[in-house]
């Protein structure tokens, strides 16, 4: 990319985001993980994917078996299908990414205010939460994502097709024929069976597809494969689309639901999996990478248009990069040189330099071949391009730039890998929050203070501004087949827009003109609720709470909380003082009663609250 060709980079504003990560059934609860340093990984959960007992052995070499157990996984996501149109009994047939896919991306456009609903003559009849939100040109909106290669679905499908392998072996084998043609029927009902809608359900254009279709939008439509570059490619793709005015609004990102024994195992011969179980970018005991799974979904827009629009703006894509390794040791080798060349071009196409870096999401998997070799080259780009920070030994005087992976927390996602990150400095630059990278002990020499412009940010810091630039972040992403990614994204606003709260605490308000009804209300909240369908009753209940109600009643709850109890307390304060008009508990649970609107105080009690 010439600096000539790259000026034509037009500025993107991400206006909608929306996720699904290990632990995190939405964006607030993402960002609360990532800024608290949460631990995601987990072993490989019983039922919903595969027994460990099956597969698992120590011995890397092992045939047809893998050395991991561990990793990122998806909570259970309730999917009404009639919402989007489709019949029940296609749900079998279609590929889970296919169907979070369209949860995601519908939930990424009402993120941004925009109508999320099908249309129809010109309509929405069908909205979210019941917010029309604003209308768009659908006819001028794409989508575009990064996925890899086919579904999760097309491996039970195409198991299905050993019976003639089956029934060879059980016939030298001298089982009886109608014994052996049970044996087949039970090995295939084990499978997910052929139907008219397999075909398209386990597609990976359709994820794509789906979405165009079912919300009726008129734009490009596609998909791209750069391995575990995949979503950093889409959005380079939606960048260029909307350059060059062909769309007005693009829905890019990355899926990957594929965490099967096919996926561990193709990892597992590599080999790159951590025997240990954790990924750990640039620690000097990195051992390899954990798998995870997740979808990440941005809505993109010309820069200049969301201002005139007047849309919440999370962060600035000011310039991409990419490039090819060209010839290496192994097709799956990754060259500094060539990460060097994806890095160089997003900064010219940026027009900014490295030095005003205060952040850079690494892929930095957690193996040492990759994380080494990815160190090297952003090192050398950083040191070569800035001309300020170094000593005349080489070393660098002051380290500026963060250096971390949310791989750390959520495991590599694949496909979803680069948006994961993309995501992750978006809410920092936004947020004006410097957030952590885990599992570091000993970085790598090259991740030292005083010998690299890089520093492994290991706790939550505030972002401090700079008197000469924006806070300004990078995020790399790298493929097989030696493809690279880099972004530069930059802050729209230097104030930070509102108060940082992410979900991780509800306040649970009740409020009625009976004690009895108070009562009745209380108890019959769903403690048992997953927290997205807690909050989401919080939400709803500080909507209908009235301050003016004889009787009213609080309860504070976190992600952690043993909600169950916290009920069970306020409805035993309640009996046991049935006179008091008023009084707190230190659980988090505060009620009054009467009339009389009080005056409105802040109360500053110390002690960490």
């Amino acid at each position: 990319m010439s600096s000539e060709n790259s000026r034509k980079f037009s500025p993107l504003a991400i206006v909608g985001m929306s996720c699904l990560f290990p632990k995190a059934d939405d964006l607030q609860a993402y960002w609360a993980n990532i800024k608290n340093g949460v631990d995601a990984i987990t072993p490989i959960p019983l039922g919903s994917h595969w027994n460990a007992a099956d597969y698992f052995d120590a011995d890397p070499k092992s045939p047809d078996h893998t050395y991991a157990q561990r990793g990122g996984f998806l909570s259970p996501v309730n999917f009404n299908p009639m919402e989007f149109g489709i019949a029940p009994k296609d749900i079998e047939a279609t590929d889970t990414s296919q169907l979070l896919s369209l949860v995601a991306a519908q939930r990424a456009l009402a993120d941004a205010g925009y109508a999320v609903g099908n249309t129809a003559g010109g309509h929405v009849v069908n909205t979210a939460g019941g917010n029309p939100g604003r209308t768009f040109d659908r006819e001028r909106t794409s989508v575009i994502l990064g996925v890899t290669g086919a579904l999760e679905l097309v491996i039970p499908l195409g198991a299905r097709l050993g019976h003639p392998h089956w029934r060879r072996a059980l016939k030298d084998a001298g089982v009886e024929a109608d014994v052996a043609e049970d044996v087949v029927q039970r090995i295939s009902d084990s499978y997910v069976g052929w139907q008219e809608n397999s075909f398209p359900g386990l597609l990976g254009n359709v994820a794509a597809g789906r979405i165009a279709n079912r919300l009726d939008l008129g734009g490009t439509n596609c998909v791209v494969d750069a391995a575990c570059a995949s979503s950093l490619a889409a959005i380079h793709l939606a960048g260029l689309e909307l350059s060059a005015g062909l769309s007005d609004m693009v829905i890019t990102g990355g899926v990957d639901t594929f965490n099967d024994i096919f996926m561990y195992m193709c990892f597992s011969k590599t080999p790159a999996l951590s025997p240990t179980g954790d990924s750990k970018p640039f620690d000097r005991d990195c051992d390899g990478t954990v798998l995870g799974e997740g979808i990440g979904v941005l809505v993109l827009k010309r820069l200049a248009d969301a201002e005139r629009d007047g849309d919440r703006i999370y962060a600035v894509i000011k310039g991409m990069g990419s490039s090819s390794d060209g010839r290496s040791s192994a097709i799956y080798a990754p060259r500094a040189g060539g990460q060097k060349l994806a890095i160089e071009r997003a900064y010219v196409s940026a027009g900014v330099t490295p030095a005003s870096l205060g952040l850079l999401e690494a892929h930095g998997t957690g193996t040492k071949v990759g994380d080494a070799t990815e160190l090297s080259a952003l090192t050398e780009v950083f040191r070569t391009t800035t001309g300020v920070g170094t000593s005349n030994s080489g070393d660098v005087e002051q380290p500026w730039c963060a250096l971390g992976s949310v791989k750390s927390q959520i495991g590599h996602t694949k496909a979803a890998a680069g948006v994961a990150g993309v995501i992750k400095a978006a809410l920092a630059l936004h947020q004006k929050i410097l957030p952590p990278t885990i599992k570091v002990s000993q970085p790598l020499e090259g991740a030292v203070p005083g010998r690299s412009p890089f520093y492994i940010n290991t706790r939550k810091r505030p972002w401090l501004p700079s008197v000469s630039h924006p806070r300004r972040a990078g995020v790399s992403a790298l493929g097989f087949g030696g493809t690279n990614f880099h972004c530069v994204l930059e802050e729209h606003r230097a104030g930070k827009p509102a108060v940082d709260w992410d979900g991780d605490v509800e306040i649970v308000a009740f409020s009625s003109e009976r004690i009895d009804d108070l009562k009745a209300q209380i108890a019959g909240l769903q403690t048992d609720a997953s927290w997205l369908d807690f909050r989401r009753a919080a939400h709803a209940s500080r909507r209908q709470f009235q301050r003016t109600a004889g009787y009213r009643l609080v309860m504070v709850a976190a992600s952690h909380s043993d909600r169950a109890s916290l009920k069970d307390s306020a409805l035993a304060m309640l009996a046991k003082h049935p006179e008091k008009t008023s009084w707190t508990a230190p659980s988090g649970i505060a009620f009054g009663s009467g009339k009389e609107p009080g005056k409105l105080g802040a109360l500053f009690p110390g002690q960490g609250s």
